[in-house]
């Protein structure tokens, strides 16, 4: 069995995430989804808690029929190679994809296959472009799955994310 590892914040889940995990999941058999910066919460860019990250995923991937998957969450540890070993040891895993140079490179230096998955629609699909709409109350819906859009609203996200924005200014 192919398995393969994708990190990433997920502020919030989007639609972009959603196709990257199809398209990985076309060339593994399971995957492996690392929800990073766990303790990074009630911030512009990181508004939302890793529990609430994880329940956005858990939801989304269940209502669109994928079930090989697992979810968890790692703290950040400012030590690459640390951060990187935490993971290996923890997991059992063939590849990592990411967009992310940071992690691509970590992964990479310490010999494991870290490729970049497509791009999908960067402008549209970014979570600072879906914060942006939500603190500007514009429409960002159509940016996520439906079921996170729901989430969001029920737990009073895009007031949080208007405030912690504001603050900023």
């Amino acid at each position: 069995m192919s398995r393969a590892l994708f990190v990433g914040r997920f502020q919030p889940f989007h639609m972009g995430h959603v196709l990257a995990i199809e398209e990985i999941l076309r060339k593994h058999d399971h995957i492996i989804i690392i929800v990073g910066s766990a303790r990074q919460h009630d911030t512009p860019e990181n508004p939302f808690s890793v529990k609430e990250r994880i329940e956005m995923l858990t939801r989304s991937l269940l209502a669109r029929g994928i079930r090989h998957f697992e979810i968890d969450s790692i703290e950040d540890f400012n030590d690459d190679k640390l951060w990187t070993s935490a993971i290996r040891d923890a997991y059992k895993f063939d590849a990592v994809y990411s967009r992310n140079p940071w992690t691509l490179e970590c992964f990479g230096r310490n010999g494991v296959s870290a490729k970049k998955h497509r791009l999908y629609h960067k402008r549209k699909y970014s979570g600072v472009e879906i914060r942006k709409r939500m603190a500007a109350g514009k429409g960002w819906r159509d940016l996520v799955p439906a079921e996170v859009h729901g989430f969001i609203i029920n737990i009073k996200g895009e007031e949080r994310v208007r405030r912690l924005l504001a603050k900023q200014s």
